[in-house]
């Protein structure tokens, strides 16, 4: 059965039919209902070039990934975001389109996306501090949701973010509070909004305390294990080593244990470490009692969050731009204890 023999059955329009089952306010809940129930009892699986003739839409979300960020396609943290979204789209007849595309070719990507129909709206991933992705997503016209912030874009735009400053302020407290007074960062890139908002809350706090932070005790690179192990090993080996380490990421802070161990510490213990968990799928942070402590937020449930939200801007493109903060919790695990005196 296709959309018009469906149509005609119910004698309504096919728009009616396909703005019905793709849950447009428009349609009474009346209709709808009669709509979907029809649906189900008839077997009927929308082909999605009727769906987009009737509608107007393509039913496809785009995510276009830089060739420099390619690694994000193999990061758990991008898969868990994916899935979640994913899920959210497929419950809603949406498909995933993802565009690897040469860095210098983002501009020409959206545009062309935009300009052939393939795509309904975009989830713009890892915003920079200035990010001119927002500001051409806001000139084509575009629904988008940013999954994260863009402190120096000053334009309204839809985002969803972790309250990161929040997250490594608590973090960093908890830290002093177990009496650790030198307290390394190993940070993502700084140039990335939430690596910067973490940086700066971890220097506040410091401040607050009357401690200096010092710049041998900071770093900032991509979130890898090979990276978190080099940092920590560095520090450790240097003639003023941290207590504690406060980690931008799950996969870098397994380094930072690696290079723990290697030195002879024992982590939780000799060498307190915390990190921020994205409650992965595939990279649980213990079985029963957390390895790390962490401050916590499930990536999976972000990308369920930021889904709904551009189904929404999709389905309303006259309402305003929506945000949505997530608290991260702080979870107490075995690689935290007080500073050896």
């Amino acid at each position: 059965m296709n959309l018009k023999q469906l149509s005609d059955h119910l004698g309504l329009s096919q728009t009616t039919v396909s703005r019905a089952l793709n849950g447009y306010p428009e349609v009474s809940e009346r209709t709808r209902k009669r709509v979907q129930d029809a649906a189900k009892a008839l077997n009927y699986s929308p082909n999605s070039r009727a769906k987009s003739l009737a509608t107007g839409h393509s039913h496809a979300i785009g995510h276009v990934i830089p060739v420099s960020d390619q690694h994000e396609m193999v990061n758990p943290i991008f898969g868990d975001f994916i899935a979640g979204a994913g899920e959210t789209y497929s419950a809603a007849g949406y498909e995933i389109m993802i565009s690897m595309v040469d860095d210098t070719r983002q501009e020409e990507t959206y545009r062309s996306l935009r300009r052939r129909g393939l795509v309904d709206g975009f989830i713009l991933h890892g915003p920079r501090m200035a990010d001119p992705r927002i500001e051409l997503l806001l000139a084509l016209g575009m629904p988008f949701v940013v999954h994260g912030r863009a402190s120096q874009v000053t334009a309204p735009y839809s985002w969803l973010d972790t309250n990161n400053g929040r997250a490594f302020e608590r973090a960093t407290q908890f830290l002093i509070q177990l009496g650790h007074r030198k307290i390394a960062l190993i940070n993502g890139h700084e140039f990335m909004d939430f690596a910067f908002r973490r940086r700066e809350s971890y220097l506040q706090v410091l401040q607050a305390h009357g401690l200096s932070a010092d710049p041998s005790l900071m770093r900032s690179g991509e979130m890898t294990e090979p990276y978190g192990y080099q940092a920590a090993i560095d520090m450790l080996r240097s003639p003023a080593p941290p207590s504690a380490f406060l980690v931008s990421s799950m996969v870098s802070a397994i380094g930072v244990r690696r290079a723990i161990h290697e030195m002879g510490f024992e982590m939780g213990h000799d060498i307190s470490v915390i990190t921020h968990d994205d409650d992965l799928s595939y990279l649980k942070n213990g079985p029963d009692v957390p390895i790390f402590t962490a401050t916590r937020s499930s990536v999976h449930k972000a990308g369920e969050m930021a889904a709904q939200m551009l189904l929404q801007q999709i389905r309303a493109p006259q309402d305003p731009p929506l945000t949505k903060m997530i608290e991260a919790e702080l979870i107490i695990g075995q690689s935290t204890g007080p500073a050896m005196t």
